[in-house]
């Protein structure tokens, strides 16, 4: 997963905010970090994550309004995430080549369904994960997950590579925004009550992670149909 031609980097931008594994931070009603959760699962979901993407590479979309995202996509599961001139919403085939997204390999599921399980959501199992690539300088702008059938499910999101600051907010755009940094291995669930909360993601300080060079790799578990 090294990207090739990386150059050497300054240090990581929250080298002095050391996460602590195994730990659970609280981030609203129902919403929790729980950091380095995913830590023992990474020798697992890096060979699964690679055979992704051989099928569905890495891609910049192209938003409704004609700008290039700086977030690289990939998805796997029942259903991907994709957008075109009618907007953002699921595709049961990759628009790039019209066969089937690739599925979702065991692995990610068991991670997704233990993770939502510890935040208090039981029988979580998604049917699409969205697989997102930041390097540095990439962000995302808030946003809701509402492209979803059903809202009663929560979003499990799995951050990989170097730290990013992740921005959770309200339920209006304007709604005061926390900043919870976010480390290799770290997850993150929310729903019910928080399920729409508005979020996003800063853009990326230059960093270099030891496994996965100079990039933070996303996953975004939901069940969409």
């Amino acid at each position: 997963m090294r990207r090739i031609g990386t150059t050497p980097t300054t240090p990581d931008l929250f080298a002095d905010e050391a996460a602590q594994p195994s730990a659970a931070e609280r981030i609203g009603p129902q919403s929790f970090v729980y950091r380095g959760f995913a830590l023992s699962w990474v020798d697992r979901l890096l060979p699964a994550l690679e055979s992704v993407l051989t099928r569905a590479p890495f891609r910049h979309m192209v938003t409704p309004g004609g700008h290039t995202m700086s977030v690289a996509l990939s998805s796997c599961g029942r259903f991907g995430w994709t957008t075109d001139r009618n907007g953002y919403h699921y595709s049961p085939t990759d628009p790039h080549t019209s066969l089937p997204w690739p599925e979702m390999p065991a692995v990610f599921l068991e991670l997704a369904h233990s993770a939502a399980e510890a935040a208090g959501f039981k029988n979580f199992i998604p049917d699409a994960c969205l697989i997102n690539r930041y390097i540095p300088g990439a962000k995302l702008a808030l946003h809701q997950d509402r492209d979803e059938r059903d809202y009663q499910w929560p979003v499990v999101s799995v951050s990989l590579g170097i730290a990013a600051m992740f921005l959770f907010g309200g339920h209006a755009r304007s709604d005061a925004t926390q900043r919870v940094p976010l480390f290799h291995g770290d997850v993150v669930v929310w729903g019910g009550e928080d399920r729409l909360r508005y979020h996003g993601v800063m853009p990326i300080r230059q960093a270099e992670h030891p496994q996965l060079g100079e990039q933070r790799i996303n996953f975004t578990f939901r069940k969409a149909g």
